[in-house]
């Protein structure tokens, strides 16, 4: 075997090994976390409507698992070591169902697309879902918030739109803290979505 030979079978099993340290990684798996949502009780009120809840839209940086996180110079970033336990708009989508149907105004809530006919469809855009540091040694204020709309899909004709919002600051800058800060200003903001859409249902009593 020539110098060329060995030289380039010893790249070859450099390259080998490499592949393999990136595929087989030593790391521990990252935890993963569900948001339970608000609790909330049934109201009352029930109309002999459907309503469809749309997966929110949302822009690619917080279409993901990763839990997305604001740093002090304004740059955008993810936690290491942690994830929801799906994309963040389907887990929304599957808390917003959940409250509005415990709310008990409708005969039914479904996540879209669904084979149940819908006389009512509520359009969602997750435009925050983020833990903000003002200094990154301090604790973070977690924000939520989404652009909710009504849609009657049989006319075509938009019902009502609002933004649904919350917030809390974490008890300090631990994981542990951070996702109760999460649970708490998501809470914050489902209940202002599940009071928006009882407001704006139209022919319920306010």
């Amino acid at each position: 075997m020539n110098a060329r030979t060995g030289l380039l079978l010893t790249l070859a099993m450099s390259l080998a090994a490499c592949t393999g340290s990136l595929l087989e990684s030593s790391a521990d798996p990252p935890e993963t976390y569900r948001l339970a949502g608000a609790a909330l009780a049934d109201r009352g009120g029930r109309l002999p409507v459907a309503l469809a809840v749309s997966r929110p839209r949302a822009a690619p940086a917080l279409d993901t698992e990763r839990i997305a996180v604001v740093r002090s110079d304004s740059r955008f970033d993810y936690y290491a070591g942690v994830r929801w336990s799906e994309p963040a708009p389907q887990m929304l989508q599957q808390m917003l169902v959940r409250g509005l149907a415990a709310d008990g105004r409708f005969e039914a809530v479904v996540a879209a697309p669904s084979r149940v006919p819908a006389d009512l469809l509520l359009d969602v855009e997750l435009r925050r879902f983020e833990a903000v540091y003002a200094h990154d040694a301090a604790a973070p204020e977690v924000r939520t918030e989404m652009q909710v709309t009504m849609v009657d899909p049989r006319q075509g004709r938009r019902l009502a739109s609002f933004v649904a919002a919350g917030s809390a600051v974490a008890d300090g800058n631990r994981r542990a803290a951070v996702i109760d800060a999460f649970e708490r200003a998501t809470a914050a903001a489902m209940s202002a979505a599940v009071d928006g859409v009882r407001e704006s249902t139209p022919g319920a009593p306010r």
